[in-house]
């Protein structure tokens, strides 16, 4: 198997391409937007186009992706090396003006996606695209794996009455979609209004794989995303965002673990837990008892009994139905001392976040109605969104 080129890795070894981009660059990218020897874009692109390399863009945590959980914006400022301004697309706006825009002839999009909707990633992409409908400038996407492959597709479709930042369109949970393809899918299906958009594709990329049969290097795309295995538990362990229990941030284990400091693990694992496992007849995981202190955030330095999610088998293993199954076990278990999460959550001040995270309330009342995993399968209404992916595949 042949180690997958990026779509940066495409460009930055074609001569004939890169002399294709006449006037001024810009590029809106983060930590994980390296080419296969680490080095960072925007090295390359100051390299290959020099003074025409007129500005840099960063999406949520920033360009250097060092600011942490939602609504907590980054500044604009002016770059210490490369001279130009990093302009922030979450910071007063998430929609770059016509300032921010004036110069630009072509503009990079090299962002490596998680491919869960709730990441947004993909919606400052959307965005970009929508603003630069009526503009001259060419949006380049420079396409990135999905890192949980592209065939696999899982969860509820959006609900737009619970439309946000973190869920834009009418999409599952788990999409199947690279990043260029979801700028195809907004293009065809969503768009108003069509944008100059080219896609360069990755190399030796099969929608069957998972990120380490890439071969390529993983860099954290988002402060709590250290490593790649991270990207399976996150469609499961992000729920609980929308609660007050930990979803491990402040742990060198974020969102692969979940906790409370009412919940003895150890006990309600072996006394009910592992029986519940068994009747749901999930597959591919194990839901390991241990204990943990955060050390910022939720339940910060307090000791959390819990549990950490860890796949035993990825082709069985269906994060979105773990994760309203464990959401479901533990709203049960801690009764009183379960708390939803009170907006505001990603700009919404009115609908609880647990709602804006799951696409629909509907998922909620499962939840707090003790229902079944064959009533919550009957939320994955996928057939439509399954024939307009297959006009958008480009692999």
């Amino acid at each position: 198997m042949k180690k997958v080129r990026t779509g940066l890795d495409v460009l930055i070894n074609d001569r004939n391409l890169i002399d294709s981009f006449n006037g001024n660059v810009a590029l809106l990218c983060h930590n994980a937007s390296i080419d296969s020897t680490f080095t960072h874009a925007a090295l390359k692109f100051n390299d290959l186009f020099g003074s025409r390399f007129v500005k840099l863009f960063g999406p949520q945590h920033g360009f250097t992706t060092d600011t942490q959980d939602n609504m907590i914006e980054t500044n604009h400022y002016i770059h210490s090396y490369f001279k130009i301004p990093v302009y922030s697309l979450y910071s007063e706006t998430r929609i770059p003006d016509d300032n921010m825009l004036e110069g630009i002839d072509h503009l990079f999009v090299d962002l490596q996606d998680i491919g869960s909707r709730m990441y947004t990633y993909i919606y400052t992409l959307t965005l970009l695209l929508e603003k630069c409908s009526n503009k001259d400038i060419e949006v380049i996407v420079l396409d990135r794996p999905n890192p949980i492959n592209g065939l696999d597709i899982e969860g509820n479709i959006l609900d737009l009455k619970f439309k946000s930042f973190i869920g834009r369109h009418p999409i599952p949970v788990r999409h199947g979609m690279t990043i260029g393809e979801v700028a195809l899918m907004h293009q065809k299906f969503w768009a108003k209004e069509k944008t100059q958009l080219k896609i360069i594709k990755m190399l030796y990329w099969e929608r069957d794989m998972y990120f380490e049969d890439t071969k390529l290097p993983w860099l954290l795309p988002s402060p709590n995303l250290a490593r790649a295995e991270s990207t399976l538990t996150f469609p499961a362990i992000v729920l609980f965002e929308g609660t007050l229990l930990s979803e491990g941030r402040g742990t060198t284990q974020p969102l692969e673990i979940v906790g409370h400091p009412k919940i003895e693990s150890f006990s309600y694992y072996k006394n009910h837990l592992i029986n519940s496992i068994e009747e749901s007849k999930l597959k591919g995981f194990v839901l390991r008892p241990m204990t943990f202190t955060p050390t910022f955030d939720k339940k910060n330095n307090e000791v959390c009994g819990g549990f950490q999610v860890h796949i035993t088998n990825k082709k069985t293993y269906k994060p979105w139905r773990v994760g309203q199954f464990i959401l479901r076990e533990l709203y049960h278990h801690l009764g009183s001392d379960f708390e939803w999460r009170s907006p505001p959550f990603e700009y919404n001040y009115t609908q609880p976040p647990i709602d804006i995270i799951n696409g629909t309330d509907k998922l909620r009342y499962w939840v707090e109605n003790n229902d079944s995993v064959e009533v919550l399968e009957t939320f994955e209404n996928l057939k439509d969104y399954k024939l307009q992916l297959n006009e958008i595949k480009i692999y």
